[in-house]
């Protein structure tokens, strides 16, 4: 196929154009930016753009396919002159599913927990030699692209999001693939995160268990009890059903180990959204024909995702961790993961805020209490990095004192304040954790470690 991607330098898209041009299509794209890593690979595969920008003069009838990205807006060149010229223009989840049409489709979806039940899955597949075609939407460990699809593997593995498909086309991404097997870690609605309603985000799981497959599988955490209704709603749909719900587990010296059948499989992931999540994963494999043993056999192995409870350092009994997110909810079950983890050792937890929502007493509310589990709490600002923002320093403690109401929370604003911190602090018997959603000011986490791990 010829095929032509405008917008080719988003993460997903550069990753799928370089797949398709080593399966042997002929690949060409546009974008009128680009940056790393998705610049250097495009290079690599020489498929980097001659020049940035957008030339409707790539367009021609020879073309087989347009692939849209979602940074191309509606009136772009390119865009308006495939549809003049009629050539068939796919979002990549319109031209993945065409792709693997023939192949059974899983797709993993939910508010939280899909990147790591999607990893988890992969990785025993992995392990089990099991040949299988991927997408998904952060890069792993172990491997090297988001994207893998080929004419030869018989089975694919989709981490499925809610978000539209691409300017033309405002169906969510997992409404087009069809699954044969989905599972839902969870359905919650975030007003960090959800512009839209909770309606319309609720809707947008009901239409995904509708494009299941008839006879297909929903695989479904029945812990979750904003599922329930949604289920219900869906009951009359001709499809299996099975749920999955936390597993017994135990603790012991720092490491935790789920029971299954009477014997106990040690983990290198710990917390129970992680052990909700491996259940699930089981579940996914379970109905791809791999054996509760070997499944626990191999999942002893996985070490994390890069989104919940990311290793980064340890020294002297003392342990740091990075969490993605931090959402009020997700903030309270990190830190309940690591103090039940780790029992008998105090935490000191940071949370790093945007400077808008420092400010908006609806979001700060539902913070209050939120890191009472974690015996030190740090609330970081970096003012430095949105000087329009103009919020006096003794406002801002004054209102985050009040909003998490913890009894040694320090408030800091700057990099240089969070790090001083960090290099006075007597970490023995102490562990650390950072949650953001951002990149940490640009500062290296391992840097931060090591200033908290110091020796004494």
């Amino acid at each position: 196929m010829r095929i032509h991607f405008i917008a080719i330098g988003g993460s997903i898209m550069h990753n799928l154009a370089i797949n398709l041009a080593e399966q042997g299509h002929q690949v060409s794209g546009s974008d009128d930016q680009i940056v790393e890593p998705s610049k250097s690979r495009l290079e690599k595969a020489h498929l980097f753009p001659k020049a940035l920008g957008w030339y409707p003069e790539k367009i021609t009838e020879e073309l087989d396919a347009i692939l849209l990205g979602k940074h191309a807006v509606e009136d772009n060149p390119e865009l308006l002159k495939a549809r003049e010229l009629g050539i068939k223009i796919y979002s990549y989840p319109e031209f993945v599913y065409e792709q693997s049409v023939e192949k059974t489709r899983v797709v993993i979806a939910g508010t939280y927990g899909k990147t790591t039940v999607t990893s988890m899955v992969m990785h025993v597949l992995r392990e089990m030699n099991v040949e299988f075609d991927y997408l998904v939407g952060a890069q792993l460990e172990g491997f090297d692209s988001l994207v893998k699809l080929t004419s030869t593997s018989p089975l694919i593995i989709i981490e499925g999001d809610e978000y539209y498909a691409s300017t033309l086309d405002n169906r969510s991404k997992f409404h087009l693939y069809h699954p044969n097997i989905a599972l839902i870690t969870g359905i919650e609605w975030d007003s960090f995160k959800t512009q839209i309603s909770s309606e319309d985000y609720f809707e947008q799981f009901r239409k995904f268990i509708e494009s299941i497959t008839p006879k297909g599988t929903l695989i479904y955490n029945k812990d979750n009890t904003s599922l329930h209704q949604i289920l219900e709603d869906t009951k009359d749909l001709k499809i299996n059903r099975h749920g999955y719900k936390l597993p017994d587990y135990s603790i012991n010296k720092g490491i935790t180990s789920v029971t299954v059948c009477g014997h106990d499989y040690p983990l290198k992931v710990f917390g129970k959204h992680n052990l909700a999540n491996i259940v699930g994963a089981y579940t996914v494999c379970e109905w791809l024909g791999i054996k509760r043993a070997e499944f626990y056999q191999a999942i002893q192995s996985f070490k994390s995702s890069i989104r919940y409870l990311e290793f980064v350092a340890s020294r002297n009994g003392s342990v740091v961790y990075q969490d993605f997110a931090h959402t009020p909810a997700r903030l309270r079950s990190s830190i309940h993961a690591i103090k039940e983890q780790f029992p008998n050792q105090a935490l000191v937890t940071f949370i790093e805020l945007s400077p808008y929502d420092s400010m908006e007493n609806n979001i700060l509310m539902q913070y209050e209490h939120s890191m009472q589990e974690s015996d030190h709490a740090v609330a970081f600002v970096n003012l430095n990095t949105y000087k329009e923002n103009n919020i006096p320093k003794d406002a801002l403690e004054k209102t985050l004192s009040k909003a998490f109401d913890h009894p040694s929370l320090h408030v800091m604003t700057d990099v240089k304040e969070l790090e001083q911190f960090l290099e006075s602090f007597q970490s023995n018997g102490h562990n650390l954790l950072f949650m953001s959603s951002n990149t940490h000011s640009g500062v290296n986490m391992a840097s931060f470690a090591d200033k908290f791990l110091k020796e004494s």
